[in-house]
């Protein structure tokens, strides 16, 4: 290895492989630059940044445990020390995963989906309509009170914000229409 020191009291080393060590005059930050494109900084604050030439990818380790990517394709990905991830995508869209296994997703045009660990699903639209997935049914809930379900063995029940009651067998056949 070769070791230079620069008037402004910069240290460089230089590696056999080509790899190169930087330290900071003041001794707070390091930067090695690896052979193969690869770069990490280590701030005063004892961030730790990590470049993966070959994938684009930055990695920014923080010293509380947070841990966030970067992708080239402006996906933003944070890691939380309680298992916890929030992914930004390109779109705006974001989703949460929590350790429990609790996910929530938010769309730009306002649309929020939540998915229990069961796997039970919650669609809340922009436009004020609910959606219920569950293994038994789905069900749409609508602005004006009306709720219609759609049960596993494909009977069909809606329920008017009038009070109306329609229910419809597997086939579709009206089996009761109450007023």
């Amino acid at each position: 290895k070769v070791e230079e020191v620069l008037t402004d009291g910069r240290r460089i080393i230089t590696f056999r492989n080509g790899t190169k060590k930087e330290i900071s005059a003041d001794k707070r930050t390091t930067t090695i630059s690896f052979f193969n494109g690869d770069v990490k900084k280590i701030m005063p604050d004892q961030r730790v940044i990590y470049y993966y030439a070959d994938a684009q990818t930055t990695h920014t380790a923080y010293p509380d445990g947070l841990e966030v990517l970067q992708f080239p394709n402006n996906q933003i990905e944070k890691h939380y020390p309680d298992g916890t991830q929030e992914i930004v995508f390109p779109d705006h869209t974001v989703k949460r995963l929590y350790s429990d296994g609790f996910k929530e997703t938010f769309f730009p045009d306002g649309t929020v989906v939540k998915v229990e660990k069961n796997g039970d699903k919650i669609v809340v639209f922009s436009n004020g309509q609910k959606e219920v997935h569950t293994a038994q049914f789905k069900r749409r809930e609508y602005p004006d009170g009306t709720v219609k379900t759609v049960y596993c063995n494909g009977r069909q029940e809606t329920k008017y914000s009038t009070g109306r009651v329609q229910i419809k067998d597997e086939e579709g056949n009206i089996i009761l229409d109450k007023k």
